[in-house]
């Protein structure tokens, strides 16, 4: 084969030899229907001859792998190295030959345009859209074989490097083709996109369109005409377009001006639209997934590229065609990140409630709960209680009467109530006991285990997991804390005018787990703050990471004490993480150095007893408050009796509030067992040769990995297809709801009470604090100072030691009862919770103003 193929000869399993975008075309140009450009492609075999007597040039490239993507001075200077290097490589004589020969067989006098095609580009899972360079215009032999160069060096702008630094792709492994292909000098040009690229929702052609060449809408220096079809029926947004690219006769492009009478006109008549459409559908049909289609226009439609969509989220399977909406379960469980197979499936195991997944996430199918009259709106409003956005997203599902409503006539089956309860804290005491017995016969059984016996016996234990996880009592206990907690709030809110009094009376309650865990590092900062050895080891862990972490610790002076604070907390808590649902997560017994950030900020911001005090204090403010309550109701009319049911439903929900978080946390004690057994099983497994890493496992389901152990083998194929599927899915964000045909519906606030410019979300903890922004995306970079106010996705367990050091709380995502919301009210932080894009809009250390009690933030500067 030589190093100019014809684009009759390419087709989509040859990436490697002509790059994603000269693949593509040579599929597009096999559809019927479908015209392409004339044009051939250089192939990666003559980049691979240009670089071999350049052992330089790749020695630096090589170097680029160890390039921090946040290094934007080592790129630029390394990237214009390489560039330079590239663009000064001779191309071999018989390469060059070969393109000028094709080149005249296409027509020397024509013009071309040259592409870069890279074989990391145009990919189901990367599209590397706009990474690489293209060059328009181009005319003459000559030209076209410095084009050629200049496309090889784009493989190495800043930008595509940074690209494929973050994306985990080696430049190194990354080969360059060429496509040069006739140019069109259309009337109009624009991109084509199957599905609608603001809502996702696959029933939607959306065209952009606008006059001349496509370059001025790929760069953006025009706004394009929006034409948008569904069923055949057009909708259309005419922009006004000041300027167009042209070719210029002796080579290239120049930005021009429109005539003023042309400026508002459409670029394409409606049945050009409805061609355009239908050519789309084609392409996407022969392709098997929604694209990303160029197009030009000037005596027929050309198409010149098309890629499949990458930033779509996944639709989950259903049994039929028929209109469904699903409801994200990361959003309730505070964790909207992609699970691992193993983990999404031992979750399903777990739940109740019958799950589907997508994307990596977990949703519930409500299509049926939404179709009643009667249930429908109900369901939105209790949604709408624990995540505001997401009940909104719903109520406008049941307006657009996606799903048909069918009147309810029979009584509508409500879910019983829980019994009522004694305000009795030895009913917490006797779960607790019973979840920590339970916990101790696991470990127990478990241990001598292996092989298809280990996999039973766990698969038979998820019962009793569930037995401990959804007691009855347990739920009576969670059910009175909600009921005393919302009588308080409504009550005192109509007798004494105070917003979620409710808060500042759940401060320090006894017994909850997560927040009894954020003040136990704080001890442990006690034990370490004597020992400036261990302190500097700390931070040089912080710094450079370490394979022993304990053993090392232990030769530093003071390292004995340290290492057994740390090992009395992690015997406690060490199964905790972030994301800790997902089972294949790694816990902090597993790699204690994920709390060393927060251990040394501990050290930093506080004085030793900082934790006994913090509960101290919190104890006091809850004891002061109540008391000034009942002080105030007992001087209202009938203020004797409201002040005893007041004080009622404070013991009340202070008896019950904190084993709200106890249930989760022994699941995740659970869980950990299960995953240290499945990890023996891994090693044993890739001894024998069958599996290649033990983290294979967590790309399997729990009903395949029983099947693997039983049959000692494994789809190694099936395998890497779920990592690099998991790779896409880390990328994706999790819509709130998300219907059959691809929609991710998006909810809002509808509110008019908000000061101007202010960012909507749901109180959650009372209070007002303003200080400094500080915006996190990952619990390991988080650098907190004492009164920095947390801002972030979504908190879950993990997140709760950085609680103590900050002055309030901000997240993307929650609800009244979810984890932030908990343990905000219990440390007296003021918190405001589903703040749509937060992370986005505010930026880290500018100054602002949170309102726990209406749900709202300021940005102050």
């Amino acid at each position: 084969m030589g190093v100019v193929l014809e684009f009759g000869q390419i087709d989509r399993s040859q990436v490697g030899i002509v790059g994603g975008k000269g693949a593509n075309l040579g599929e597009l140009a096999r559809i019927e229907g479908v015209r392409v450009p004339e044009g051939f492609c250089v192939t990666t075999e003559a980049f691979d001859r240009a670089l071999a007597g350049a052992a330089a040039v790749r020695e630096r490239i090589g170097e680029l792998a160890a390039l921090s993507p946040d290094d934007r001075a080592g790129i630029a200077a390394a990237s214009a190295a390489i560039r330079g290097a590239v663009e000064e490589l001779p191309v071999p004589e018989d390469v060059a030959a070969e393109i000028v020969s094709a080149h005249a067989r296409l027509g020397t006098d024509a013009a071309y345009a040259v592409r870069s095609s890279a074989t990391a580009e145009d990919l189901p899972t990367a599209s590397f859209a706009g990474q690489q360079d293209t060059y328009l215009n181009v005319i003459g032999a000559a030209e076209v074989l410095d084009h050629v160069r200049r496309c090889w060096a784009s493989l190495f702008t800043d930008r595509a490097v940074t690209y494929r630094l973050r994306n985990g792709f080696d430049s190194s492994m990354i080969r360059m083709a060429v496509v040069v292909q006739r140019m069109v000098f259309p009337r109009a040009s624009g991109i084509l996109m199957t599905a609608d690229p603001v809502t996702s929702d696959r029933t939607v052609v959306s065209i952009d369109a606008g006059f001349g060449l496509g370059e001025a809408l790929v760069s953006g220096l025009v706004n394009a005409d929006v034409y948008k079809v569904r069923d055949g029926e057009i909708s259309k947004t005419i922009a006004t377009k000041k300027i167009a690219v042209e070719p210029v006769g002796s080579g290239g492009t120049e930005v021009r001006d429109i005539d003023e009478d042309r400026r508002n006109e459409p670029v394409l008549s409606d049945a050009e639209v409805l061609r355009l459409a239908e050519l789309g559908r084609r392409i996407e049909a022969h392709f098997g997934s929604p694209q990303d289609i160029e197009w030009c226009l000037d005596d027929e439609i050309r198409l010149v590229q098309s890629r499949p969509i990458t930033t779509l989220f996944p639709i989950p399977e259903a049994a039929d065609d028929a209109h469904r909406v699903y409801v994200s379960v990361g959003h309730q469980q505070m964790m909207t990140d992609a699970m691992k197979p193993l983990g999404i499936s031992l979750w399903q195991l777990t739940s109740h409630a019958a799950m589907r997944d997508a994307g990596g996430r977990l949703f519930v199918d409500v299509t049926e709960r939404l179709a009643s009259s009667t249930v429908g709106p109900a369901l939105a409003e209790a949604l709408g209680k624990s995540d505001p956005l997401m009940g909104d997203a719903l109520r406008t599902v049941l307006e657009r009467g996606f799903v048909p409503v069918v009147p309810q006539t029979d009584p509508v089956a409500v879910p019983p109530t829980p019994a009522p309860i004694d305000t009795d804290p030895a009913i917490v005491d006797e779960l607790i006991a019973d979840c920590e017995t339970s916990l101790a016969v696991l470990k127990r059984e478990i241990a001598p285990l292996s092989g298809s016996a280990l996999l039973d016996f766990i698969h038979a234990d998820i019962a009793e997991l569930r037995r401990v996880l959804f007691s009855p009592r347990g739920l009576q206990i969670i059910t009175a804390a909600m009921e005393a907690t919302e009588w308080l709030n409504d009550r005192l809110g109509e007798w004494l005018g105070e917003k979620n009094a409710a808060d500042a009376l759940t401060q320090s309650v006894p017994g909850n787990v997560t927040s009894e865990m954020g003040l136990a590092l704080l001890d442990v900062a006690d034990a370490i703050r004597p020992h400036p050895q261990v302190i500097e080891y700390l931070r040089a862990v912080e710094e450079n990471g370490t394979n022993d972490f304990l053993g090392e610790l232990e030769q530093r002076s003071g390292g004995p004490a340290a290492r057994v604070a740390i090992t009395e907390f992690l015997d406690r808590y060490g199964m905790r993480c972030v994301g800790e649902i997902d089972i294949t997560r790694t816990r902090w017994s597993e790699d204690p150095t994920t709390l060393v950030p927060t251990i040394l900020g501990n050290v930093r911001n506080f004085e030793n007893g900082a934790g006994t005090e913090r509960f101290e204090d919190g104890l006091r403010d809850a004891e002061a408050q109540r008391a000034r309550i009942l002080r105030e109701l007992r001087a209202l009319p009938d203020g004797e009796s409201k002040a005893e049911d007041t004080e009622r439903m404070i013991e009340r929900v202070r008896t019950f509030a904190g084993y709200r978080e106890y249930p989760k946390y022994g699941m995740v004690s659970r869980y950990f067992v299960y995953k240290q057994a499945l990890s023996r099983e891994a090693e044993r497994l890739v001894a024998a040769g069958i599996l290649q890493e033990p983290d294979d496992i967590y790309y399997l389901r729990f009903d395949e990995l029983r099947e693997v152990v039983r049959v000692q083998q494994v789809d190694q194929a099936l395998v890497a297809q779920r990592r690099d599927a998991f790779d896409t899915f880390r990328t994706l964000s999790a819509p709130r709801v998300l219907t059959s045909d691809g929609e991710a519906v998006t909810g809002a606030y509808r509110r008019e009470d908000l000061p101007e410019g202010a960012l909507p979300g749901m109180a959650v903890s009372a209070g007002t604090i303003e200080g400094r922004a500080r915006v996190v995306l990952d619990i390991g970079q988080a650098d907190l100072e004492a009164g920095d106010i947390l801002v972030t996705a979504y908190t879950d367990p993990s997140w709760t030691p950085l609680f103590v050091g900050i002055a309030g709380l901000v997240t993307e995502v929650g609800g009244l009862m979810t984890h932030g919301a908990v343990i905000a009210r219990e440390y007296g932080l003021p918190a405001v919770v589903g703040v749509e894009h937060a992370t986005d809009l505010i930026r880290d250390g500018q100054r602002i103003r949170v309102n726990g009690a209406d749900g709202y933030v300021e940005i102050l500067t």
